[in-house]
């Protein structure tokens, strides 16, 4: 492709969305910093491509509202001509065992975390350009199942079909989507309300014995965006330091 790539990343503001998005922006795309509350956070982002000599703006979206994540798109388009790559890292995590369960919290989840995928993934499937690429965060421990993680689990399996799915459904059109699972990975979403002890144990579980950054995630998604990495397609990638 002779034109710049364009791509969307979804939570943008903070951890891999971040760090993907900034990485995009280097290997030359313009970006769309999705956010949702983290207005600040995304302005920073913004500013940190742009003092690099990228491209990128930002966009509040509510990735389970439909009206907000198709302005998202039309704000791309707008602005950059169109949209080729787009990565799916909004998501949020709440803790608890099955019996505790809120179900108000476990609608939440599954607003952000399922809703908000097939609204995104169906916006992509519509908008994204012939060539392009998908990317949906989803978690190892839809493979480590470990207690209070059951909600969260429920909801990111569900992104992991979905992207496989998809992948079958563009038939055609020379668009890969797949599914990038972190284990343990050091980001705010991770870390909060965790205490010392816990994280020093979830660290020692990979065989390389340390928690990711999110700069390791963020360089699975990019060549699974790129050139090298378009053979792979309709997969879920285990990015987890080797625990499973």
């Amino acid at each position: 492709m002779t034109e710049q790539q364009v791509a969307i990343v979804t939570g943008g503001s903070r951890g891999i969305g971040r760090a993907t998005g900034v990485k995009l922006a280097a290997q030359g795309a313009a970006v769309v910093v999705g956010y949702a509350g983290g207005a600040a956070e995304a302005a920073k982002v913004v500013d940190e491509i742009t003092a690099a000599g990228g491209r990128a703006v930002a966009a509040g979206a509510d990735v389970g509202d439909e009206k907000a994540v198709a302005a998202m798109f039309d704000l791309a388009q707008e602005t950059f001509g169109g949209v080729d790559v787009v990565v799916n890292s909004a998501g949020i995590m709440p803790l608890t065992t099955i019996a505790e369960l809120d179900l108000e919290v476990l609608d939440r989840i599954y607003h952000t975390n399922t809703r908000g995928a097939f609204v995104v993934l169906r916006e992509a499937a519509r908008r994204l350009r012939d060539g392009g690429s998908i990317v949906t965060i989803s978690t190892s421990q839809v493979g480590l199942l470990f207690p209070t993680y059951g909600p969260y689990v429920a909801s990111k399996a569900g992104i992991e079909a979905m992207s496989t799915i998809l992948a079958r459904e563009l038939r055609g059109r020379n668009i890969t989507v797949n599914s990038v699972a972190p284990g343990p990975t050091a980001t705010d979403l991770f870390l909060n309300g965790k205490d010392q002890a816990t994280i020093d144990h979830l660290a020692k579980l990979p065989p390389l014995e340390r928690l990711a950054e999110a700069g390791d995630i963020a360089d699975v998604v990019t060549f699974l965006t790129g050139p090298q990495g378009h053979w792979v397609n309709g997969q879920v990638v285990r990015a987890n330091g080797g625990i499973i």
